[in-house]
């Protein structure tokens, strides 16, 4: 049997972590080793417990979510640091992407939605909120990319479906669900679009898809 997902909460408002904690710990393959108030104690948690993902807040009081990434992952670089914050504004996606974090969701996501991000950070794969990925793809965007082969011509009719699917950050359930095939299929299709994209995980797809007009 598989050893559960480890992940450790901070957030400075106790009703998040209560609810995350829940719900979290109604997942199959994940337990919520830990809960922090604050960035300190989410340093000093993480080195007691080793959590595989963390979940981190942005806006704490004292040391905010940008600083306790940087210094976490200084100490467990292994860890994937997931941001589930309110703000989706450039100063406050930039500087935790820069500082190390590896998704980005919104605290309006779906339960599931967050579960398969920590899913998908232990499988190192990352996951951004579809806006952030478009706020991402136009900051380094340059006119020699924007040259670039276009190399989703060779995507099948139904890759190409669920590439806009995966760029507009729908997990590969709620992928399935809409083109009426199993989540198997879409793995499939998945791992055949990153192939043919040479692209490691699905953010650097849905940054492609973005970049060439596909995700609209």
């Amino acid at each position: 049997m598989e050893e559960p997902i480890k992940v450790l909460l901070v957030d400075d408002h106790e009703m998040v972590r209560i609810g995350l904690a829940a719900v979290l710990d109604t997942e199959d393959g994940i337990e919520v080793v830990g809960e922090a108030s604050n960035g300190m104690d989410g340093i000093r948690l993480a080195q007691s417990y080793r959590p595989d993902v963390v979940l981190m807040d942005l806006v704490m009081e004292g040391m905010d979510g940008v600083e306790t990434t940087a210094k976490l992952l200084e100490s467990h670089p292994d860890c994937k640091v997931i941001v589930l914050t309110s703000f989706i504004d450039d100063s406050k996606i930039y500087p935790v992407i820069e500082a190390g974090a590896f998704s980005y969701l919104l605290k309006t996501s779906r339960a599931s939605e967050i579960a398969e991000a920590i899913r998908a950070a232990a499988r190192g794969q990352s996951v951004l909120e579809s806006q952030v990925a478009a706020k991402m793809m136009n900051r380094f965007r340059t006119p020699k990319q924007q040259e670039q082969p276009r190399l989703h011509d060779d995507l099948t009719e139904r890759e190409m479906d669920v590439l806009k699917r995966v760029a507009q950050g729908k997990s590969n359930q709620e992928i399935a669900d809409e083109l009426f095939i199993g989540v198997k299929t879409v793995k499939f299709h998945v791992t055949n679009i990153f192939n043919k994209l040479n692209v490691e995980d699905r953010t650097q797809a849905a940054i492609y898809a973005h970049k060439q007009g596909i995700a609209d």
